[in-house]
This record gives C-alpha cells, sequence and structure tokens, in this order.
C-alpha cells in the first residue's frame, strides 16, 4: 500500500516534468523528455511487479532470479540518486539565484547553458506550474526508490529460502475500535499529525513572509516548544511499552528473517542521520554566543531527539522480536 501510494505521486512528478521540458523542447535534448517516460513506465512495471511477486520465495532459476533482482535493486538507487542530485542542484540554484541579479546569475551559468538559453526560459504561468510541481513531488519519488530497494532486497534474501511453516503461526489482527485503546491511540496521532502541520505552516509563513526580527523568534520558539512536548510524550511512551514488555509473558523469536533483519539494519541506518545531525546543533550551541532562549530551546531539542530516537529503536526492535500472541 505504502509503494503504491508513492508510485502515484512519483507519476504525477512524471507528469509534470513531461509538461515542463514539453514547453521548450525546441531548445532540449529529446533525452530530457524520454527520461521521465521510461521512469513512468519503470514505475509502473516494477509497482505491479511487486504488488503480486513480494511475498514469493522462488525455488526455479535461482541465479537468473538473484541477477534480476540485484539488478532492479541497483536500478532503483540509481534513481534515487539521480532525484537527489537532481534536488540539490535545483535548490543551489534557487538560493543562488534568489541572491543574486538576473544578469550576474546567467553569467555564473553561461558555461552550463547552451547557445539558445533565452529560448528555454520558462516564461509562461502553466510553465511555472510544471516546474514548481514536480520540484515539490522529488521527495515521494525518492522514497518510492528507497521503499522499492527494501522490497527487492527482501526477495532476493528470500530467493531459495525454505519456510517452517509450522513453526510459525499467522495472527490475524482484529481491529477495535473501542477496546484496548486502538481509539484512542489513533485519535492522538491524527491530532497530533494535523497539529504538527499546522505549526509547520505558520512557522514558514511567519519566517518567510515577516520581517520583523521578533516575529521570527516568537515562531522559531512556537516551532520548537511543540517539537520538544511532542518529543518529551514519545519519550515516555516508549519507555513505558519497553517496560511493558518486561512482564509479557511471550517468547522471543530468534529464527532467521531476512524482513525483520533488514527492518533493523534501516532503523538503525536512519537514526544515525538524527544522531549525526542532533550531535552537530549541540557542539554548534554549546559553542556559540551568545546564548539566548532560542539556544536553550534548540539544546534541550537536540538532547530529547537523541533520548526518543534511542527509546524508539529499543522499543522497536524488542517488539520485532516478540512471538505472536
Amino acid at each position: 500500500g505504502g509503494l503504491v501510494l508513492f508510485a502515484i505521486f512519483s507519476l504525477v512528478m512524471d507528469v509534470f516534468k513531461i509538461g515542463y521540458y514539453s514547453s521548450f523542447y525546441s531548445c532540449l535534448s529529446a533525452i530530457k523528455i524520454i527520461y521521465p517516460i521510461v521512469q513512468a513506465i519503470f514505475v509502473v512495471v516494477q509497482t505491479y511487479f511487486l504488488w503480486i511477486s513480494a511475498k514469493d520465495c522462488v525455488h526455479v532459476h535461482l541465479n537468473v532470479t538473484r541477477c534480476g533482482l540485484m539488478l532492479t535493486l541497483t536500478t532503483n538507487l540509481a534513481v534515487w540518486m539521480s532525484a537527489v542530485t537532481d534536488e540539490s542542484v535545483h535548490k543551489a540554484h534557487s538560493k543562488l539565484k534568489k541572491n543574486m541579479t538576473d544578469e550576474l546569475y546567467r553569467w555564473l551559468l553561461r558555461g552550463n547553458l547552451s547557445s539558445s538559453a533565452e529560448d528555454c526560459n520558462c516564461n509562461s504561468q502553466i510553465c511555472q506550474i510544471f516546474k514548481n510541481g514536480y520540484f515539490w513531488l522529488y521527495p515521494f519519488n525518492i522514497e518510492y526508490s528507497l521503499f522499492a530497494s527494501a522490497m527487492v532486497y527482501v526477495m532476493w534474501k528470500n530467493v531459495g529460502r525454505f519456510i517452517d511453516h509450522h513453526s510459525h503461526h499467522i495472527q490475524r489482527l482484529k481491529f477495535r475500535l473501542f477496546r484496548r485503546t486502538f481509539f484512542v491511540g489513533i485519535m492522538l496521532g491524527l491530532i497530533t499529525l494535523v497539529s504538527g502541520l499546522g505549526v509547520l505552516i505558520l512557522y514558514e509563513v511567519q519566517v518567510n513572509s515577516s520581517t520583523e526580527s521578533s516575529k521570527k523568534s516568537q515562531a522559531l520558539s512556537m516551532y520548537y516548544i511543540f517539537n520538544i512536548a511532542c518529543l518529551g510524550l514519545m519519550s515516555l511512551v516508549c519507555i513505558g511499552g519497553s517496560v511493558i514488555y518486561r512482564f509479557d509473558k511471550r517468547d522471543m523469536d530468534r529464527h532467521k528473517n531476512p524482513t525483520r533483519t533488514l527492518d533493523v539494519a534501516l532503523l538503525m541506518g536512519a537514526a544515525l542521520g538524527q544522531y549525526a545531525i542532533s550531535y552537530y546543533s549541540i557542539v554548534a550551541i554549546v559553542a556559540s554566543t551568545p546564548r539566548d532562549a532560542i539556544s536553550a530551546l534548540n539544546l534541550t531539542y537536540a538532547l530529547l531527539m537523541i533520548a526518543q530516537h534511542t527509546f524508539q529503536n529499543i522499543f522497536i526492535i524488542e517488539g520485532l522480536h516478540r512471538q505472536p500472541p
């Protein structure tokens, strides 16, 4: 389901990209238009393939199957690297253009543009919509590539694997709204999500539109206070969940499971990035002067981010190794 969601947004991005490049196709290489078309076909075919075959454990033509899956995996990683590079270059150019005059900006980029660069300017309204649209959708395409890579990797690990159906009992999850606090948890999660989006929108609007430093400081304080409250609550919930596990009578599942192994590796790998950001933030805050209320909030936020990711990872990894009831 998650893969299909990201695939739909990736297809919309490809449509926007085709529309953008088609606006001035006369001065561009044909590969600029062909690439998003081929990528859209690849997304459709791969999503269909994973939807049908994601649970298969192949036992025929093992070498050919492994080769094909690894080729698909590396293709997804290449698409991911291309999307990250394009997005980074676009942000760098946008920042450069914002801080310079149009003449100086064109002069700096003249070496990278064709002789008919003036004909390639995106001046029409529809062209601007396509351009802004597909850059806003880049994160979905990046997530799709990572999502598909993870699923293909699990399929690759499952090639030739035998599963003992007697040692693993399938537990059907029964969804009850008003029993076992499922409904309360969902409502609290939705409220936090909507509140977070509202705070983020207010923060972006006030920081980008206001020229007064006091309003920017107020928006920054609001942003940090909300995140500190959420991180503190999440840390307490994860600690509570880990304590509950200590009273659980279920056995630990020590069997080899490629999906679970990948989940743990991705979980720890993703946390390393946040640990690094928080560490550098702490170093910068401690070394900086003056130390005001914003610095104190930023330091608290960075410390809570490390604590929350640590407690959350412990809780999730323990849950992944629990046998079904």
